[in-house]
């Protein structure tokens, strides 16, 4: 059994790639298996509910199948196997998700933790099904997260798979003359004084303006050296949303949230973490303009709805955008999701309610009129 760590570093992950992709068909079948294991997905054991049935599915349709006995006991073997692996809950990483790739007479048993997967499917193949894990690195790109008070920033370059800290940037410190306090003395009945703690408390608020100026234009550089995919400010109280007001115009589309962190002591998880929660944010957001742009796109021929209208569109070759039904069943939707794959169609699997109730299983917003 090969498992990698419970946050896999992006090159493990490309070497595991590397190693699926050159397995080449033969007398045996390939399991290949996506789970889901967000919050929603642990409560009250549904992903292990989700998986059973899944293993019950592809039981049955081995049946169907004219396949040797052979190779009929080696994908049961295999299906009861990662049946068993998933029952402990030991087994399972701290990531978002997990890809599991198992043949027993190629001696393959090979667990992935994944930060995202689409949706939890299983399917038994003559290779692995890969091309999740390929869309997933291409998909997600680098969010970079700004964490930052008033006496310097660090910044942390998040990707699928890795966490990576940049050089930080400290703020100047505060110059001399600092302001101690004074005596005042009344003068016709009006304090005087004071002028020393104004000027010293204008002299704080511009330093602090210009440190986040500068920690922006440091995101802006990392910006036009390695465009970013989003972006997340981190800090505390107060100082977790002064940054934002700093930011280029170009940075605050690109803008994901604001998240309480302790700068100086964030680590490399927490930031991660942090990173993925704002993102699953976004792609709620995402989903319901997706969901709309396909209501408005059927009365003018520029989207599709249903499994059936969908399927024919993807065999076409017409769907640019593929959304799917996060909550249902159908097993021809991970078909669906498969092929959409192979053809680098963006994929969509829409978790969020209002979204789903527009979409009957599948719907796409197309590359062509139908």
């Amino acid at each position: 059994m090969t498992a990698l760590p419970l946050a896999p570093s992006a090159n493990a992950v490309r070497d595991a790639m590397q190693r699926l992709g050159a397995i080449q068909p033969g007398p045996y079948r390939v399991v290949s298996c996506y789970l889901k294991l967000e919050p929603r997905d642990k409560t009250r054991g549904k992903y292990l509910i989700k998986m059973k049935n899944r293993i019950r599915e592809a039981v049955a349709a081995l049946e169907r199948q004219s396949l040797e006995r052979a190779v009929r006991d080696q994908v049961g073997a295999d299906l009861e196997r990662i049946r068993r692996h998933f029952e402990e809950p030991g087994e399972l990483p701290r990531t978002r998700g997990v890809a599991l790739f198992a043949c027993r007479t190629i001696g393959l048993f090979d667990v992935i933790p994944l930060p995202h997967v689409y949706r939890s499917r299983l399917a038994v193949e003559p290779v692995p099904l890969v091309r999740e894990l390929v869309a997933l690195e291409q998909e997600f790109g680098t969010i970079l997260v700004a964490a930052c008070d008033r006496t310097g920033a660090r910044f942390f370059e998040v990707t699928a798979f890795d966490v990576a800290e940049l050089p930080g940037l400290r703020a100047e410190a505060t110059r001399p003359g600092k302001f101690h306090g004074q005596r005042q003395a009344k003068r016709g009945g009006v304090l005087a004084g004071g002028y020393g703690e104004h000027n010293y408390h204008m002299r704080i608020r511009e330093e602090k303006h210009r440190h986040y100026a500068n920690v922006a234009d440091r995101i802006y550089q990392i910006h036009t050296q390695r465009p970013l995919a989003g972006l997340v400010v981190a800090g505390i109280g107060v100082d977790a949303a002064a940054l934002a007001p700093h930011l280029h115009t170009y940075l605050h589309d690109l803008l994901l949230g604001v998240v309480k962190l302790n700068p100086k002591r964030a680590s490399p998880a927490e930031v991660h973490e942090a990173a993925l929660l704002l993102r699953d944010q976004r792609e709620r957001a995402w989903e319901r303009a997706h969901a709309e742009a396909v209501q408005e796109g059927l009365g003018t021929g520029w989207a599709v709805n249903g499994i059936q209208a969908t399927l024919k569109a993807l065999a076409k070759g017409q769907v640019r955008t593929l959304l799917a039904d996060g909550q249902n069943d159908d097993a021809r939707i991970d078909d669906a999701i498969e092929e959409a794959l192979r053809q680098r169609v963006q994929v969509d699997v829409l978790y969020d309610d209002t979204a789903r109730r527009t979409v009957d299983g599948l719907a796409a917003l197309l590359r062509f009129r139908c």
